[in-house]
């Protein structure tokens, strides 16, 4: 059955476990799973998330970072979302475009209409099934990143916003959680801070019941 779950959150909140443990659990369900993310998930997109992510683009325009964004968007629902979901599949997207309307328009105060709009331009009116909001204090999401670029590959370019101040974050985080609010048959938010183990149980009973549904 096909089915789009998003994930969204701050930096370092969780996302990416979250999606691996999920992305598991569904295949021994015996459910056809793909896993992607934004920006990227495509050859072209993964050219511009190299470019909206390198930290040494700090004077880049929010009018061409918008549009970077939704350019590899609407690559992404073309070659990858849409084929995906009409095979049946259940997809798993990290960041869609919620991450839009908060990064772009809550904290850097692009037009809400406008964001609206042109999200529904880029994604030919695709709208998640549900999507999974992982909430964390500021101050655990980027000791989390901090952490993990200590001991991992990740190359040190693609740090564009965890280099952002504490107040940008804490914005970020608030952005959420309005839109959260707002769309609370869409969203599930789930407390971050709690072992893996938990969290994944959490979700994983909000997929069931969501799909149930």
């Amino acid at each position: 059955m096909k089915y789009f779950i998003t994930f969204e959150g701050i930096e370092g909140c969780g996302k990416t476990t979250q999606i691996s443990f999920l992305k598991d659990f569904l295949k021994k369900k015996n459910r056809s799973v793909i896993t992607t993310r934004e920006p990227g998930g495509t050859k072209i997109g993964d050219k511009i998330r190299r470019i909206l992510l390198d930290s040494e683009n700090t004077d880049i325009d929010i009018k061409t970072e918008l549009l970077l964004y939704q350019a590899s968007r609407a690559q992404h629902v073309k070659d990858v979302i849409r084929p995906a979901l009409e095979q049946g599949c259940v997809v798993l997207c990290d960041r869609f475009t919620d991450a839009t309307s908060v990064y772009q328009g809550f904290v850097q105060g692009i037009s809400e209409d406008f964001l609206e709009r042109l999200n529904r331009f880029t994604t030919d009116n695709l709208t998640p099934n549900l999507t999974v909001l992982i909430d964390c204090p500021v101050e655990i999401g980027l000791k989390r990143t901090e952490d993990r670029m200590k001991t991992t590959n990740q190359e040190v370019c693609e740090n564009r916003f965890e280099e952002k101040s504490v107040e940008f974050h804490q914005m970020v985080r608030l952005g959420y959680l309005q839109i959260a609010e707002h769309n609370s048959n869409r969203f599930h938010i789930v407390d971050g801070r709690e072992d893996i183990s938990a969290v994944h149980r959490e979700i994983r009973t909000a997929v069931i019941k969501k799909m149930a549904g």
